[in-house]
């Protein structure tokens, strides 16, 4: 008998811009009202706080290039690790690393399409995302997706300096497509993906990339963990 099919995470924040940012838009917004009021200089400041608060929240639609061995970016950012890590298991892995400045769109994308296996939220400090020790100490979310053929991926949310919460919508046994939108981190922080043997890294230390729509890696033909 074969095995039902797995739900389908229904991708989300899908809105132009995130409905988090306008509840944090609201106190700019109205100490921008009473300042105009009183015909304040102070206005324009508040207008460009509030201004800034729906830029961070943007969150615009994006083609998704490449067939499903094409691996997308997570994130919008700058490429800052390329390279082979240990796992926790001993097992090798390519990490991509990629950091996220206040003025990036910081909607998360799933890299590859799988079932979600696991989700592990760690980690207790704020350091500076661009900071060594952050990807072992910051507070953290880890989503491990598990593809067609069986091979593990794992993408890692990490909070920076000035980020303070991260938000992961699915849930284990859920299938999410590739460069489909699952969450965010807020104001600042670093988005790693994590891939099996064999996977080919197609960006450098240095690159731009953007979240859904660059292709940061190929999985090997072969498949596996």
């Amino acid at each position: 008998m074969a095995e039902p099919e797995p739900p389908v995470f229904a991708e989300r924040p899908t809105e132009p811009i995130v409905p988090d940012a306008w509840r944090l838009a609201a106190l700019p917004l109205g100490m921008a009202l009473a300042f105009l009021l009183a015909r304040s200089s102070w206005t324009l400041l508040w207008l460009g706080l509030a201004g800034f608060v729906l830029a961070f929240f943007r969150n615009p639609q994006r083609n998704i290039p490449g067939d499903e061995r094409a691996v997308v970016s997570p994130a919008d950012g700058r490429v800052i690790a390329v390279g082979e890590v240990e796992d926790g298991d001993g097992s090798k892995r390519l990490r991509i690393g990629i950091f996220l400045s206040i003025f990036n769109v910081h909607v998360n994308r799933a890299p590859v399409a799988g079932r979600v296996v696991e989700i592990v939220r760690s980690g207790s400090q704020y350091l500076a995302a661009f900071n060594l020790d952050a990807e072992r100490l910051n507070v953290s979310c880890s989503l491990t997706l598990e593809t067609a053929r069986g091979e593990r991926v794992r993408v890692v949310q990490t909070t920076g300096f000035i980020a303070r919460r991260i938000v992961c919508h699915p849930r284990i046994g859920e299938w999410i497509r590739r460069g489909d939108r699952y969450g965010l981190i807020r104001f600042g922080s670093r988005t790693d993906v994590l891939l099996p043997p064999g996977a080919r890294p197609r960006v450098g230390v240095g690159d731009r990339v953007r979240g859904g729509s660059s292709i940061v890696a190929e999985l090997s033909s072969g498949g596996g963990s």
